[in-house]
């Protein structure tokens, strides 16, 4: 998913503090807002190939797809969307969490959320 163009659509709901966006009421990682727009949508365009090769990638046994796999798990981790948080006020990584049981609950709950 290219996070950036999510959240600047407003497709989805971004905490107040600009770490995470919410689908379906569970909390995914955004992108590194400190990084440069040139080298953001580098990584946007290498995380869309490294997608393509892992769907081509399917039918062409498991080494291959292993190889896809790490290829988009290793350019995921350059903005900031997998490894380590981005962010280092010391506050607990969420990614994947269900909002409900977070401190984010509350602000989600006002928004409409469940």
């Amino acid at each position: 998913m290219v996070l950036r163009e999510v959240e600047s659509r407003g497709a989805f709901p971004v905490t107040p503090d600009g770490q995470y966006f919410v689908v379906r009421g569970r909390l995914w990682r955004c992108s590194n807002p400190g990084l440069e727009e040139e080298e953001r949508q580098r990584l946007v365009r290498e995380l869309m190939a490294a997608q393509s090769a892992k769907g081509r990638a399917i039918g062409a046994g498991d080494e291959a797809r292993e190889v896809a796999q790490r290829r988009v798990d290793t350019v995921k981790h350059a903005p900031g969307e997998s490894g380590e948080a981005w962010w280092c006020d010391g506050s607990p990584d969420l990614n994947r969490k269900t909002v409900k049981g977070t401190a984010y609950a509350p602000w989600f709950s006002a928004l409409g959320g469940a």
